[in-house]
This record gives structure tokens, C-alpha cells and sequence, in this order.
């Protein structure tokens, strides 16, 4: 794919000049972006990984933690404010330390519709009701999504995620 776009870039560059310095700008504006949104998760996860205990973990988002998992989960999801492709290492040291399965679900699938600067933004942009209203039917959403997910995965697809999980 990598070596695809080079050739197209190639034939703009030859055709098209000025439309290339346009396609190189925004090229170095979204990698630069980019790296400046992944180098700071990754030293995060890495200080995750060593500082935070499986034990610890285990207990406070683990399969047996119940509510307060959900609710851990639902609130670190709102607080990030990171794009998505940087949540998945996040989701794959979660499971790596024992984190449920839909506590994981409920991370995701809270990161990326139900953050505090949305909720700000739709608070000042459709009012107050509206907002509420859609958080609660989202909430009540990823539960449902979290927990029926996690049903349809038989005990062998749930060891061979954790395993993978654990060669990484």
C-alpha cells in the first residue's frame, strides 16, 4: 500500500506539482499529528504496564469486579481524549492485565462516543435534555453491547484473546 501511494504521489508530482505540495503539506501535517498523539500513549502504557499490579487490576476491572468495573470503566473511557487507533494499545495492556472483556467493550465504546468534550460541546450546541438524554440511551447502549459481546464469545475465543494478549 505504502509503496502504491508513492507511485500515485510520483505521477501527481509529475502531472500536477501544485497539487502535490498541497498533498505533501497535509501528508506531513497528519503524521505529524500523528506522532505526537501515539509517542505520549505509548510511554503512558508503558508506565501502566510496570506501575499498575495485575492484582490491582484484577480487582478493580477484572471479570468478577461488577459495578465498579462498569462504572471504571464507563468514566476512564469519557476522560481520554485521544483518537480511537490510540485507545487499542491501551485496551490490549488492559486485557494483558486481567481487565474483563466488557469492562474493555465498555472502555471503547465509551472513548469514542460518550467523551466530556463532547458532551460540553453538545451541552452548549442542543441543549442540556437532549444531551442527557442521548448519554443515558448511549450508556444503556454499550452495556448492552459490552455484556452481549461478551456472551458471544465461547470460553476457547475468550483463553485464545488473553493468550494473544500475552504474547504481545
Amino acid at each position: 500500500m505504502l509503496i502504491l501511494l508513492v507511485i500515485i504521489n510520483i505521477g501527481i508530482w509529475i502531472y500536477q506539482p501544485q497539487k502535490e505540495y498541497t498533498i505533501l503539506y497535509f501528508t506531513r501535517k497528519n503524521f505529524l499529528n500523528f506522532i505526537f498523539m501515539i509517542v505520549p500513549v505509548f510511554i503512558c502504557i508503558g508506565l501502566m504496564d510496570i506501575w499498575i499490579k495485575q492484582k490491582t487490576m484484577v480487582k478493580i476491572m477484572g471479570k468478577q469486579s461488577g459495578l465498579l468495573g462498569m462504572i471504571t470503566s464507563l468514566l476512564l473511557g469519557m476522560v481520554t481524549a485521544v483518537p480511537l487507533y490510540a485507545l487499542l494499545p491501551v485496551t490490549g495492556v488492559l486485557l494483558k492485565k486481567g481487565s474483563g472483556i466488557s469492562n474493555v467493550i465498555l472502555f471503547i465504546c465509551s472513548s469514542a462516543s460518550i467523551r466530556i468534550p463532547l458532551l460540553l460541546f453538545e451541552i452548549s450546541s442542543l441543549g442540556i435534555k437532549f444531551t442527557l438524554i442521548r448519554l443515558l440511551l448511549n450508556i444503556i447502549v454499550i452495556i448492552a453491547i459490552a455484556f452481549f459481546t461478551e456472551f458471544l464469545l465461547t470460553g476457547k475465543d475468550k483463553k485464545e484473546m488473553y493468550t494473544r494478549i500475552e504474547e504481545l
